[in-house]
């Protein structure tokens, strides 16, 4: 028997238990484990086999090692094919999660048994495949194709109550899933059950299947997975036979595999889980984190108190006046009402987050024994170099000054401290409680536990977090200002706002560049431009049309106008007439004639823009990796997951085809499309952006 599958009798009861920690995956051992241990079982004469998994959980899904990796014997379909085939009764104990895999061998088993707080799900989507193990075929077969769809189309999982209901399972126990899964094994043993496989369960009604791929697809944005898994429920419904089921669920599951969704989902699922993991803080201990201040009750600054609180950390937030204080206070108390409405919190806890764990202050002595404080006031360096100032003569010895600022110097405002190394960049993305994005910008004297102890925030925060390098803008905010100026040359040069937006949430942006501009507000671009002005290359080409609308007080969705109008009642915008007339007075000042771009040609621009920026910010060490850059703008700036993030797409397309389209938009402008000296390299060695994450892993 293998080591990771333990064999033992109990009467008439095989019981095979995984020992994989932490998470019994099903590696290859732990495959030919449990056939070794069917195979045992059919011999010597039991009656029935228990499958259930030592530890925390059952099986929690595949082994994630063997992600892109041919399968070997036995696989995944044919291991779950020969449990279900077996002559002995087989039941599967479950606790914890059963998931992907896992979920698949359980409904390979005759009968299910559950503790109360086991999850199962099948998650394969988010990997850009499908459950290829008859996940598709079983599971509409117990529990019905509605939610079979809804379970396999979102990935999300259920707990033992739902599934009990919806017959995926056939009984929750109190217990030990030994224990239970014994007692149930035998009581049924005997009352004299029969064996009872999925697969001779007729097949499932069907639905009307190709609306439904149209609402997924759009629903998606463009992501193939869903969809194409809903194809292999439909097999289950219209397939001649189970087995041809198998068959057309195999095929759909190798076209997922053989996608650059899949790759790109791929690279993103590894991504979320190393980008935190910076070589440099093995070992380092962050400073302990109780209170926390915040100065700055607006949008930001409450976000950034409410997600504080719910982490369970207790925050003084300090205003200029009672009034403000008062706003902030009816900010922080909507968002966490928000969260009561949504059940991610208790009425009791509601209350002692608002009475207790919250404390509103107008002087900044409230802070005194704050262990860290994060100021969200006005993006303006001399506003923030008065507030670090008064932090520095009140803040107690050790505690964290943290700046949230989106573009300006981290070194700058740290020089005017008498404590530099304890002063960092904290960049939220608003609103602050629900974005998942946090940049640690590290200056140059920035205490490395004090690094950390951005990291330890970003962990309870639920914050995907990563660390950035100081310069205007940081990761996200620089690389948004180059790809943003490229949709502007291309509507200086014919294309419209409306097109790009259209053409980019086809690609599978969340929004178009323009509708983000009117939803973040457009004075803060057009403070952005008044600011670097004084400094700006006079080659570099500016378009008058955006400061045009700020000047007639249109900022976008808080406004009610800017490239869009917004009605109040109405999701989303319409075009706003006035923008193609300030457009065409641009153009005429700057003397140029439109021209037509295709969709194909704004997005692969846009792209190479974005690649070319991304190249520099890690060719600079702003940021340490590729998938630093990755990670950064799917969870901040809306690129769709399955592209697997601006770097990843770059070599799925091909490096020296990027650069030889940038080489070519340089025959244009030679300012603006002078390629990264990374790229450059990575292609005249015949290397890739992955290559360097694992150099750097």
């Amino acid at each position: 028997m293998s080591d990771v599958i333990r064999y033992e009798r109990v009467g008439d009861i095989a019981v095979l238990t995984a020992q994989n920690p932490p998470v019994n995956a099903l590696g290859l051992d732990v495959r030919r484990g449990l056939l070794s241990g069917f195979e045992r079982a059919e011999a010597e004469g039991a009656k029935a086999v228990l499958i259930y998994g030592d530890g925390r959980t059952y099986f929690a899904g595949a082994d994630i090692r063997e992600f892109g990796k041919p399968m070997q014997a036995p696989s995944f379909p044919d291991l779950c094919s020969r449990v279900e085939a077996s002559p002995l009764m087989v039941v599967s104990s479950l606790h914890g999660t059963a998931l992907g895999g896992g979920l698949e061998v359980a409904l390979s088993s005759h009968y299910r048994i559950a503790v109360p707080s086991a999850k199962m799900g099948l998650p394969e989507v988010h990997l850009g495949i499908l459950p290829g193990a008859g996940g598709t075929q079983r599971l509409p077969r117990v529990a019905g194709v509605e939610i079979a769809l809804d379970m396999i189309t979102t990935g999300r999982p259920i707990c033992a109550a739902k599934a009990l209901e919806a017959g995926i399972i056939d009984r929750v126990a109190e217990g030990e899933p030994r224990d239970i899964g014994l007692a149930y094994t035998q009581e049924l043993l005997d009352a004299g059950a029969p064996r009872r496989p999925v697969c001779d369960l007729p097949a499932p009604q069907s639905v009307d299947f190709d609306s439904r791929y149209d609402e997924l697809l759009k629903k998606s944005r463009g992501q193939l997975s869903p969809a194409t898994a809903l194809r292999a429920v439909q097999a289950a419904c219209e397939a001649d036979s189970f087995d041809a089921g198998l068959r057309r669920e195999r095929e759909l599951f190798m076209e997922l595999m053989n996608s650059d969704q899949r790759l790109g989902l791929v690279h993103a699922f590894f991504s979320e889980r190393a980008v935190s993991k910076l070589p440099e803080l093995k070992g380092v201990a962050p400073r302990a984190l109780a209170e926390i201040g915040v100065i700055g009750g607006g949008t930001m600054g409450a976000g950034i108190a409410t997600a504080a609180l719910l982490s369970g950390l207790n925050v003084t937030l300090l205003e200029m006046t009672d009034t403000a204080a008062d706003a902030a206070r009816g900010r922080i108390e909507g968002n966490l009402q928000g969260a009561l409405k949504r059940g991610k919190i208790s009425a009791e806890q509601f209350t002692v987050l608002t009475t207790q764990s919250l404390s509103l202050a107008v002087d900044y002595s409230a802070l005194a024994q704050a262990d860290l404080v994060i100021e969200a006031v006005f993006e303006d360096m001399a506003v923030k170099k008065t507030v670090f100032t008064q932090l520095d003569a009140v803040c107690k010895p050790g505690a964290i000054l943290a700046s949230n600022t989106s573009y300006l110097d981290v070194d700058d405002i740290a020089a005017c401290t008498t404590r530099p190394e304890d002063v960092i960049g904290l960049h939220f993305f608003s609103p602050a409680h629900v974005m998942k994005l946090l940049e640690v910008v590290v200056a140059d004297k920035t205490a490395i536990d004090v690094v950390a102890t951005g990291f330890a925030l970003g962990k309870m925060l639920g914050k995907i977090t990563v660390r950035a390098g100081v310069c205007d803008g940081f990761i996200g905010n620089r690389i948004l200002a180059t790809y943003r100026a490229c949709a502007d040359h291309m509507i200086l040069d014919g294309a419209s706002p409306y097109q790009i937006d259209a053409a980019l949430t086809d690609f599978g942006f969340a929004m178009g560049p323009f509708a983000v501009a009117d939803l973040a507000g457009l004075d803060i671009g057009w403070a952005s431009r008044k600011r670097l002005a004084p400094t700006r290359d006079p080659r570099a080409r500016v378009p008058s049309f955006p400061d045009k609308l700020c000047e007639d007080g249109h900022f976008g969705q808080k406004t009610g106008k800017g490239y869009y109008i917004y009605e109040a009642g109405k999701r989303g915008g319409t075009a706003n007439p006035d923008v193609p007339g300030l457009i065409d007075a641009n153009r005429a000042e700057l003397g140029l004639t439109p021209r037509a771009f295709t969709d194909a040609e704004i997005i692969r621009r846009y792209m190479c823009a974005m690649v070319n920026e991304a190249a520099k910010v890690v060719g600079e060490g702003i940021a340490r990796r590729p998938l630093d850059v990755d990670m950064t703008l799917l969870f901040g700036y809306g690129f769709p997951r399955y592209r697997g993030g601006p770097l990843k797409w770059a070599d799925i397309q091909g490096l020296d085809g990027i650069l030889a389209d940038i080489k070519s938009y340089a025959e244009e402008d030679d300012f603006f499309w002078q390629p990264a000296p990374l790229l450059q390299q990575l292609v005249a060695e015949g290397r890739s952006f992955e290559d360097l994450n694992k150099a750097n892993s």
